[in-house]
C-alpha cells in the first residue's frame, strides 16, 4: 500500500530553538538582525519544497519567567518583527508559504489583518498567520491598558488561572473571526477598473463587517482589497482540550506536541472529536506535530552536540515539544511512525541555525523521498492549495446571492 505523503514545516526563531544555540551557530550572533539571514533561511528550506516556514514573535523580550526578564545575559535576546520578515522574505521566494506569529491579546485585529492580506497580495498568495495569546504580565506592561497576574506553573489549575486562560483564548477567538471577516469585507469583483467610466470600485461589493463583542467592535471595511487566497491559512499551537477547540473553530492547521505513538494517535483523535463538538464546517484540521530536532552523522555525535549546548546554556533543555537528537535517517522512522498514528506531517524546530536546518533540507528530506513520503518538486500554486484547502468564497458575497 502506498503511504500518504507527508507535509513538513519549519519553525523558525533566532538562531534556533536551544538556548545556547547562539553560542555554537556558524552564522554569527548578529544574524537575526539582518535581511540576508532571514532570506538565506527561507531560501535553504525553499530549495527542499518545505510547504511553509513559521516564524516567531512576542511582545517581550525572550525570557524563562512569566512576569519579565529573568536576568540572564548569557541567551540570545531580542528580535525582529516576524510580519516584516515574513513581508522582506516574500519577494525573494516563489513558492513556500509563509507564516508569521502575531499576539491577539495586545494588537489590533484591524492591523493584523492588513498586514497579513499585505502578505499575501506581495507573495502571490503564500501567506499565514499564527495568533497567539500573551499570558505575561510583563507583555501587558507595556501597553498599560490591562493588569495580568503572574501565572504560577504550579497552579495552573486554579480557577482563577482557568478562567483568565479561558478568558485570553476567547478574545484570541474573537480577534481571529474579526481578521476573517475583514479579509471577506472585499468580494472578489469588487474592483472594476475601468478607466472609460472612471468606476474603480463596485460599492456594494464593499461590506461593513460590523462586528461586536466583549473585546472588540469594528466596523470594517478592510482597506485592502480581498487577497489571492481569499482567506490566508490560519495556524493555531496547542497543546490541551481547550486550544484544539480554538483550532477547531478558528483555524485551518493546527500544530501539537506529541511524546510518542500511542500519544500521537491519542491527540489526532481528541482533535477530530473536538471538530465535531464544535460543529466545524468545511475541511478538517491539517494536523502537523511539532518536534525540536538535533541532528547529526552519527547518534554519539548528536548526543555530544546535545550536551555541549545544555553545559553552555548551564541546564538540560527543555521544551513544549519533545526533543529528537540523532541523525536524520533515525528522525525518518520516527516520522514514518508518527504519521502512520494519525498526523498530516510535521513542524520541524531547528535546535541550531542553520545547522539543523541544513540536515532537514539535504539529509531528511532526500531521505523522505526515497521512502515516497515528500514531493520533489512544488505544485504551483497558493499555500491553501499546496495545504490542500479549498478557496473560500466571500461570506458576504455568499449572503448576497442567497
Amino acid at each position: 500500500m502506498t503511504e500518504k505523503t507527508l507535509h513538513l514545516a519549519v519553525a523558525l526563531d533566532g538562531l534556533g530553538w536551544h538556548p545556547a544555540a547562539w553560542r555554537l551557530s556558524r552564522a554569527g550572533a548578529s544574524a537575526p538582525l539582518t535581511a540576508r539571514y532571514w532570506a538565506g533561511l527561507a531560501g535553504e528550506a525553499e530549495s527542499a519544497t518545505v510547504d511553509l516556514l513559521t516564524i516567531e514573535d512576542s511582545l517581550d523580550l525572550q525570557s524563562s519567567r512569566s512576569d519579565g526578564p529573568d536576568g540572564r545575559a548569557d541567551e540570545l535576546r531580542g528580535r525582529l518583527d516576524a510580519v516584516q520578515i515574513a513581508a522582506r522574505i516574500a519577494p525573494l521566494t516563489r513558492h513556500i508559504g509563509l507564516v508569521p506569529t502575531t499576539s491577539t491579546t495586545h494588537t489590533e485585529p484591524f492591523h493584523v489583518s492588513t498586514a497579513v492580506a499585505t502578505l499575501d497580495h506581495i507573495s502571490g498568495g503564500r501567506a499565514g498567520w499564527r495568533p497567539r495569546v500573551s499570558a505575561r504580565r510583563a507583555e501587558a506592561g507595556h501597553f498599560g491598558r490591562r493588569e495580568i497576574p503572574v501565572l504560577d506553573p504550579a497552579r495552573l489549575d486554579e480557577p482563577e488561572t482557568l478562567r483568565l486562560v479561558g478568558d485570553l483564548i476567547a478574545e484570541a477567538g474573537d480577534a481571529v473571526e474579526v481578521v476573517r471577516r475583514l479579509w471577506d469585507s472585499w468580494q472578489d469583483d469588487a474592483e472594476i477598473r475601468d478607466v472609460a467610466t472612471g468606476r474603480f470600485v463596485d460599492r456594494d461589493r464593499l461590506h461593513y463587517v460590523d462586528f461586536t463583542g466583549r473585546w472588540f467592535s469594528v466596523k470594517g471595511p478592510s482597506i485592502v482589497p480581498r487577497s489571492p487566497q481569499g482567506q490566508p491559512v490560519v495556524a493555531a499551537l496547542a497543546h490541551s482540550s481547550v486550544p484544539y477547540a480554538f483550532a477547531a473553530r478558528h483555524a485551518d492547521v493546527v500544530f501539537v506536541t506529541p511524546t510518542d505513538p500511542g500519544h500521537v494517535a491519542a491527540i489526532v483523535g481528541e482533535v477530530r472529536a473536538v471538530e465535531e463538538t464544535v460543529g466545524r464546517s468545511g475541511p478538517p484540521l491539517r494536523v502537523l506535530a511539532d518536534l525540536v530536532v538535533l541532528l547529526d552523522e552519527t547518534p554519539t555525535l548528536a548526543r555530544r552536540r546535545r550536551a555541549r549546548l545544555d553545559d553552555l546554556h548551564g541546564a538540560r533543555f527543555t521544551s513544549d515539544a519533545a526533543l529528537f537528537s540523532g541523525t536524520p535517517g533515525q528522525l525518518v522512522d520516527l516520522l514514518v511512525e508518527w504519521h502512520r498514528a494519525g498526523v498530516d506531517g510535521f513542524r520541524l524546530r531547528p535546535a541550531v541555525l542553520p545547522d539543523d536546518l541544513t540536515a532537514i533540507t539535504r539529509a531528511l528530506v532526500p531521505a523522505l523521498r526515497e521512502r515516497g513520503l515528500f514531493r520533489a518538486a512544488y505544485p504551483g500554486g497558493t499555500l491553501r492549495g499546496l495545504l490542500g484547502l479549498t478557496r473560500p468564497a466571500s461570506r458576504y458575497a455568499v449572503a448576497t446571492t442567497a
